[in-house]
């Protein structure tokens, strides 16, 4: 893959993680649900260790991740965090879903074009914990449904 184009990709993420950050950690304390709260807690954390790759690999390419994802990302994620709390934990585990599957598709796009040992091992890396996070909150949503059904 082409050098900026690869750039280019590592900056989506990079903003796409850190956004999870703040609008789980802001979700988080939008919750009353101890057990959700916590998960959520737990996934804001190994999303900063997702933002953290990306910039390292940004970096290892000569170049710097893009700077208004700095701004924007953190304020958007706490806005939408903040709104998708107040709007119920179903709404909020479905929009969490969704943005999982979309990193998701994304990282597995990435993955088969990177000729990059310790970048393809990243990739991977942080593929699985979008899709253990997606899989816990379909479980919680499916368990959720039960429960009102």
């Amino acid at each position: 893959m082409q050098r900026e184009k690869l750039i280019t990709k590592l900056n989506w993420f990079y903003n796409l993680e850190l956004h999870q950050v703040d609008l789980y950690t802001s979700q988080a304390h939008a919750v009353e649900d101890i057990y959700l709260a916590k998960a959520l807690s737990r996934f804001a954390t190994i999303k900063q260790q997702h933002v953290d790759d990306m910039v390292e690999a940004i970096k290892q390419l000569g170049a710097q991740p893009i700077k208004l994802g700095d701004v924007i990302s953190p304020i958007l994620g706490r806005v939408v965090g903040t709104l998708t709390g107040a709007l119920g934990v179903k709404n909020l585990l479905k929009l969490n879903i969704t943005l999982e599957e979309k990193a998701m598709k994304d990282y597995k796009d990435l993955i088969l074009k990177v000729d990059n040992p310790h970048l393809f091992e990243i990739l991977w890396s942080n593929l699985i914990d979008e899709d253990l996070h997606s899989a816990w909150m379909a479980n919680k949503l499916k368990e959720l449904e039960s429960i009102t059904e």
